[in-house]
């Protein structure tokens, strides 16, 4: 999944107060953040004639979902953080009047086997295709179980998807909706590796579902907790068919469709606004420019992590619990073609095309679960690769898309965030590239480090993200991408639902505060839902 976020914060200790405050301007709505939800948040609202202000601490508007050219003097602008779109709903894409082309990948997945990587698994959408790939791999007997899994995947998405932009169904009102007790059952109620395992017999093709629950989540498919199993949901569920597409243009499109969005019907956003106290009743206090000053919203929608919240507003999550962790790390290069494969029944192009799986057995992601636990991490690590460029070329500058230039994203998964501080983190980030590319390379018929291009400074174009430079980079507490745990779509059968904000699922312990984030319930991901969700709340509040 793709991630949301404020700006990055200061150093830690508080920011010097400055002597004076600009008297106070008083709003309908103050957003706390800039990011995509909060953007969602503000069109809507600004759409409904409410005056809105949005303050943003960098000096753009985006979060996590913008489009950045990491190397200098190489004419290429990568979705630098989030990078595929699949929860996105078309309702705000049609409400807000968004200019946001989304292109499909040629292919799911294709996944080579570790033991012998002049094999693999193609997943494509030609289903003879996929048997036969399934039989290569000595899997084919997995292909039944594998179709029956995906198959209940997608009537779960049709059920759960349509209701991510209403109030939220309790339990029993989305099990009822679904229609199938045993389908619940099994994604729902019991961990999701005890399904997986049941389903299906291969290590490598248990790996390749297992994934989608693994994402920016530090877990085994099997834990109790089911905290796979959320992170399996979402990542299932989108557009009520589970795809993953590439946004055309690179993630900051998106974002810049929405900042014309809410400026086009009048939100006002001010970057370079750095908020530093939120109060119960509404004020906030922000320093621009060296100046202190103040805003009162009727509303205030936090676009910032529950703890985050927590710091400027204390009392507003009612139980804190432990700093959020992150679970992964991120590697952007920039090759100068494709490279080859072990095997030589798949183009690169096609292995390429959708997702590639490196080292992502169950096996091996529960080996690296362990390791993580431990602080530390295997040589090889698994992850997952995805080529913007072959599905949209248009983020590279003319020279470089006629030499066949091309963009890989590496997302590795298991990480041990709490093992990474600002001390070891230059270490650390080291440490983590060698270990992604080491793992490249065990599938690779050539090392990737031989076709990298060069920024001005003759560097290799190779750029890793550690859960603390995003934590510095987006104010992401523990660098999570989710801003914390993710939350079931839906309440329990018990639980209140006596305000908007409950029912919506934007409530914290103050009435007049909200969240509008990746930390709102049915949060996290590029997907505006946060902001809508909070947008409707307010509205229905009057």
């Amino acid at each position: 999944m793709t991630v949301d976020g404020p700006a990055p914060p200061r150093p830690p200790g508080p920011p010097r107060r400055p002597a004076t405050t600009r008297r106070t301007e008083r709003f309908d709505a103050v957003v706390v953040g800039g990011g995509h939800n909060g953007l969602t948040a503000a069109a809507y609202l600004a759409r409904a004639g409410r005056s809105v202000l949005v303050l943003e601490r960098a000096e753009h508007v985006g979060g996590a979902a913008v489009s950045q050219a990491p190397f200098p003097g190489v004419d290429a602008r990568l979705s630098r953080y989030a990078y595929l779109v699949s929860l996105l709903p078309r309702r705000v894409v049609d409400d807000l009047g968004l200019d946001v082309r989304l292109a499909r990948r040629r292919v799911a997945s294709y996944t080579p086997d570790p033991a012998d990587p002049a094999r693999g698994l193609l997943v494509a959408d030609d289903e003879d295709t996929t048997r036969r790939s399934f039989a290569r791999v000595g899997a084919g007997a997995d292909h039944a179980g594998w179709s029956a899994l995906y198959a209940g995947t997608a009537r779960l998405a049709r059920a759960v998807f349509p209701t991510l932009t209403g109030p939220l169904p309790t339990r029993a009102e989305l099990r009822a909706r679904l229609g199938d007790d045993a389908l619940w059952t099994a994604l729902v109620e019991r961990p999701v590796g005890e399904t997986l395992t049941e389903l299906l017999a291969s290590d490598l093709v248990r790996g390749v579902a297992a994934t989608d629950g693994l994402i920016g989540t530090l877990a085994r498919t099997d834990d109790p907790s089911l905290a796979a199993n959320r992170c399996f949901l979402y990542h299932v569920i989108g557009g009520g068919t589970g795809s993953w597409d590439v946004p055309v243009g690179g993630m900051g499109t998106v974002a810049g469709a929405l900042e014309r969005a809410a400026r086009r019907v009048g939100a006002r956003i001010v970057t370079g606004a750095e908020v530093t106290a939120v109060d119960p009743d509404g004020r906030v206090t922000y320093v621009r420019g060296g100046e202190e000053h103040a805003a009162t919203g009727h509303r205030v929608l936090a676009n910032v992590a529950p703890a985050v919240l927590e710091r400027l507003c204390p009392g507003s999550v009612a139980e804190p619990g432990r700093a959020p962790e992150g679970a992964q790390v991120k590697v952007n290069l920039l090759v100068s073609r494709l490279p080859a494969l072990h095997d030589d029944a798949v183009a690169p192009e096609a292995a390429f095309g959708g997702t590639l799986h490196v080292n992502e057995c169950l096996t091996q992601l529960d080996a690296a679960h362990a390791a993580a636990l431990a602080g530390t991490v295997p040589d090889r690590l698994p992850c997952e690769v995805y080529c913007h460029s072959l599905t949209d070329r248009t983020v590279l500058g003319p020279a470089l898309a006629a030499a066949g230039v091309h963009t890989l994203t590496v997302f590795g998964l298991q990480v041990p965030g709490r093992a990474i501080t600002r001390e070891t983190n230059a270490a650390w980030r080291d440490r983590l590239q060698r270990s992604v590319l080491a793992s490249l390379g065990s599938v690779l018929a050539e090392p990737v480090e031989d076709l990298l291009l060069t920024d001005a400074a003759g560097r290799p174009c190779v750029e890793t993200r550690t859960t603390v430079d995003l934590e510095d980079a987006l104010g992401m507490p523990g660098g999570h991408i989710f801003h914390g745990p993710l939350a079931w779509p839906f309440l329990d059968d018990d639980a209140p639902r006596d305000t908007a904000a409950r029912r919506w699922g934007v409530a914290t312990e103050h009435p007049r505060v909200l969240l509008c984030g990746a930390g709102a319930v049915r949060g996290g991901g590029v997907s505006g839902i946060g902001g809508h969700n909070a947008a409707m709340a307010v509205l229905e509040c009057g």
